[in-house]
């Protein structure tokens, strides 16, 4: 590749696992930060919840870990999660010299509850608005950096690598379809997550699992596919994108009633309204399915009105722009996919399986999250692990876990419907939603399978995140089908129960000839 532009790190993403890592790497060489959209098209700018730390003098971070292994029910890597709540309040100091602006209380940063924590260490900035701060925060920063050049609406297509190492990038400018390549020393992937695989999701629509099919297709191992969260209070009202009423509102005493006004979380379980999300979730899809409804109503009118809009005040002039007074009026809500607790397999260090390419945010899985995401951990995973990044890139890998299964290919399906992202979505929700079979998974995985075969080369953006959508949902209607039992994030309907002999978690990899294999960590 001689004469193409080399950079020492190529980080591909704009949310604040990618320009967090930019904002670190730039001390340490060249940059370059690859964006399909444009630089403040993120997921970050959408997280409303905070982010976790144990900073009060009466919490601990052997008590933020003991939350976290509860949520993730008995899947967290106990070594990754120590990682990131002993880190926590060193990266929360980052973030205040950069100048985010978290919120205070008579001078002190406040702390706000949310479900699974038992103490209040939730940090927020600009109330509901704390992604878009830290996203502001950051990318003036980026931009202004004379050492990171930004290539936005660009779309990383193939990762170039050679006898298990990283070359460099392909990238496709999404305005004229045309294909560049860079060379470089470390790729650290950043692309978010994979909410836009299912048709009703908070996400923004750039997330459509790119960046795990990006890595998958250069042989990198990707773990814990069957786990997604699906967040149980997204807004609905017809027409109305999904639109997230934050785990913080229930944290804050807001209440779920069905249509017919019975407060039904103390049936499911005794933490009511701030039991993990798995559960309340479950528990909104059997009440929507007794009173035959499309919802429940999420209530925060009993609250000080003045405590809605200024804790609130995105939430709150959203709604009021759809002509609901949430101050007043409950909010209608079901659940929507969220996050992506799977995804490329990284150690505590964002070490793939590919030397030099690295992974951090939510397209990556340290095991911090386990089966299930206790919230707001998702954006103190970034700051934890981008940090170890670019402290220590130094071009090694992850060991890869041990011997391989052959996946047996699926049968092909009876009329497949035509290959579309809206077919994608709609199949995904589906068969490979909230509440599983092993007759929808595998009727899913025979679609997935079909399409894959028949789908032609990508040729343009659309083309991309749909050749990457089918990739990555076929991995998670197989780890789906692979788990027969029911744990955190992942329900079973035939197999109700949590089982011992699951306490494992899938890896899957490229096999050779195309195909796919799979292996367990930990568990027999």
């Amino acid at each position: 590749m001689t004469g193409v532009p080399t950079y020492d790190f190529i980080i591909v993403g704009s949310g604040i696992a990618g320009l967090y890592s930019a904002l670190l790497a730039q001390e340490r060489g060249r940059v370059l930060l690859v964006t399909k959209g444009s630089l403040d098209e993120c997921n970050t700018k959408h997280a409303q919840g905070g982010i976790a730390a144990a900073i009060s003098v009466t919490d601990s971070p052997e008590l933020h870990l003991q939350d976290t292994l509860q949520v993730g029910a008995g899947l967290c890597d106990e070594e990754a999660v120590r990682v990131l709540v002993e880190e926590a309040a060193d990266r929360i100091q980052d973030l205040i010299r950069l100048g985010v602006p978290f919120d205070t209380v008579n001078g002190e940063i406040a702390l706000a509850r949310e479900g699974g924590h038992s103490h209040s260490r939730i940090l927020h900035s600009g109330g509901d608005a704390t992604g878009a701060h830290i996203e502001l925060t950051l990318s003036s920063k980026a931009r202004s950096s004379p050492r990171i050049t930004i290539l936005e609406n660009t779309l990383a297509a193939r990762v170039l690598v050679e006898e298990n190492c990283f070359q460099g990038v392909q990238v496709l400018d999404c305005r004229t379809n045309r294909y560049d390549t860079f060379k470089g020393r470390s790729l650290i992937i950043a692309t978010g997550g994979a909410g836009q695989l299912f048709q009703r999701n908070t996400n923004p629509t750039i997330a459509t699992a790119d960046g795990a099919a990006l890595a998958f297709r250069a042989g990198a191992e990707v773990v814990d596919m069957e786990f997604v969260q699906f967040h149980p209070t997204a807004l609905y009202l017809p027409g109305v994108t999904p639109f997230l009423m934050s785990e913080a509102m229930r944290g804050e005493g807001a209440i779920l009633m069905n249509v017919r006004g019975h407060r039904f979380m103390a049936d499911y379980h005794q933490d009511g309204e701030l039991a993990p999300r798995d559960t309340v979730s479950r528990a909104i899809l059997k009440e929507m399915e007794v009173t035959g409804s499309d919802y429940v109503l999420l209530d925060v009118s009993h609250l000080p009105a003045r405590t809605v809009t200024t804790r609130f005040p995105t939430i709150y002039r959203f709604c009021l722009e759809h002509g609901l007074d949430i101050t007043c009026s409950p909010i209608p809500v079901a659940p929507a996919a969220h996050y992506m607790m799977g995804g490329i397999r990284t150690n505590t260090r964002g070490q793939t399986t590919v030397a030099g390419v690295y992974a951090c945010g939510e397209v990556a899985c340290t095991g911090v999250h386990g089966a299930n995401r206790l919230a707001s951990n998702s954006l103190l995973e970034v700051l934890v692990v981008a940090k170890r990044i670019v402290e220590t890139a130094d071009g090694s890998t992850a060991p890869c876990p041990g011997p391989r299964h052959s996946l047996t290919p699926p049968a092909p399906p009876a009329r497949p419907p035509k290959a579309s992202f809206p077919a994608l979505q709609a199949l995904l929700w589906e068969k490979v939603g909230i509440i599983r079979t092993g007759e929808g998974l595998e009727r899913a995985r025979q679609v997935l399978a079909s399409w894959e075969k028949t789908l032609p080369e990508p040729e343009d953006r659309p083309s991309w995140e749909l050749t990457s959508g089918v990739l990555v949902g076929r991995l998670m209607a197989e780890a789906a089908l692979l788990r027969e039992e029911s744990r955190g994030a992942h329900f079973r309907q035939d197999f109700p129960q949590e089982s011992p002999s699951w306490k494992k978690r899938t890896v899957f990899s490229l096999a050779p000839g195309g195909g796919l294999s799979y292996c367990y960590l930990g568990g027999s």
